[in-house]
């Protein structure tokens, strides 16, 4: 019931809706078009024709808020504001511009989008309330462009989504890591245990190959080998001279 009577309402108000619904940017070459905080818009280019002096305003919603949203909103209200929805997760309006600033046709290798969430100077500055800052969960989101003049608001486009940014992935749990940490240790231990037995050998065929092993002083010849000398063969002169 309060979307039709919300429907009626901008109806009332004269409010066209237009059959324009908002894209994400196809560019295969732009980088980051979802990210965990932001993502990225084509531009409504070619798609408001009224006078240059109306503003182009995004609005971005909940599942919730896109169903309350009231196309009679005006920028600068508290409850439309950045602020509000990080606490109250419905809906604000951000990215204001200029009708001149989405020039018709499109400018030939000019890049045309709107990244959603790119401003973190005003996060925490409430004289802002229509400050672009990062979406504050992964969502999903639904976006819709209102177009405004002096008198509120005279279009608004079709809803978009829902949008899913990117969750951030899971840290390997504690069990899953000691599991690669003992796989780690046990290799490492295996290898230092290799090297510690070929220094060990190498250490002995050092200390075996010198004396203290007694190898070199140990002559078989020269133990096997004695001198005998006979008492009698002193008692010749012959033999003390």
């Amino acid at each position: 019931m309060r979307p039709l009577l919300l429907l009626l309402l901008a109806t009332a108000h004269g409010l066209d809706t237009l059959d324009y619904t908002p894209t994400l940017a196809n560019d295969e070459s732009l980088g980051g078009r979802l990210t965990g905080s932001t993502f990225v818009l084509e531009q409504p280019r070619c798609v408001f024709e009224m006078d240059n002096t109306s503003d182009i305003w995004l609005v971005v919603a909940t599942r919730e808020g896109r169903e309350h949203f009231n196309d009679s909103a005006q920028p600068g209200m508290p409850e439309w504001s950045f602020h509000r929805f990080l606490t109250n997760s419905s809906s604000y309006l951000t990215l204001g511009a200029m009708l001149y600033h989405y020039p018709c046709p499109k400018p030939s290798g000019e890049l045309t989008v709107l990244r959603v969430g790119s401003e973190t100077s005003c996060i925490d500055d409430t004289s802002v309330p229509n400050c672009n800052g990062p979406l504050p969960n992964p969502g999903p989101y639904w976006v819709k462009f209102l177009a405004l003049n002096a008198s509120g608001p005279i279009a608004t486009t079709q809803w978009f989504g829902p949008i899913e940014l990117k969750k951030a992935q899971p840290i390997p749990s504690s069990s899953g890591a000691g599991v690669v940490r003992s796989g780690a240790m046990i290799a490492i231990t295996a290898i230092l245990s290799v090297l510690l037995a070929v220094l060990l050998a190498a250490l002995l065929a050092t200390l075996c190959s010198s004396e203290a092993c007694g190898v070199g002083s140990f002559r078989p010849d020269a133990a096997s080998i004695r001198r005998y000398n006979t008492h009698h063969v002193y008692d010749q002169p012959a033999a003390r001279l």
